[in-house]
């Protein structure tokens, strides 16, 4: 594995839906990004941190978002407990990086760490169950949209 690279995509953590898996490609990229800035030298890792950052959180909805609307869609029965995960991940990010912005102890190489455990948890555990979900309304014939 290369050293620069925090975490690898493998098919591990597909989910069979393109369009979520896709965007969690990205997410793990960008987790990457972070993380090669953390290697930089101080003054130019926090501006380039906090560029990627920006960006980061900014996929990160998006993500979530696409998610929502999925679930939504086919009336997901845990769809209220999926949205509290993606809120309370989001508020500890937005907590974070204004910490960061305040000059508070900040490990960016911490948070990059957390950013990963959470998105490949979240997606092993919390994904992983609405698209078996998805998979069981296929057999079934039930599913009324196109994935």
């Amino acid at each position: 594995m290369n050293e620069r690279i925090l975490v690898e995509w493998g098919e591990r953590y597909m989910l069979g839906i393109p369009l979520v898996d896709e965007q969690h490609k990205e997410l793990i990229a960008m987790t990457n990004t972070l993380y090669q800035a953390c290697l930089e030298g101080d003054a130019e890792a926090r501006i380039y941190f906090m560029q990627a950052i920006h960006s980061t959180v900014d996929y990160v909805k998006h993500h979530f978002s696409t998610e929502e609307k999925l679930l939504e869609s086919i009336k997901y029965p845990d769809i209220g407990e999926h949205k509290k995960e993606h809120e309370g991940f989001i508020h500890e990010i937005f907590g974070q990086v204004k910490s960061f912005q305040e000059g508070k102890k900040f490990v960016p190489n911490d948070f990059v760490r957390y950013l990963r455990d959470w998105i490949l948890a979240h997606i092993a555990l919390t994904d992983k169950k609405y698209a078996r979900y998805i998979l069981n309304l296929k057999k079934q014939g039930n599913l009324h949209i196109d994935l």
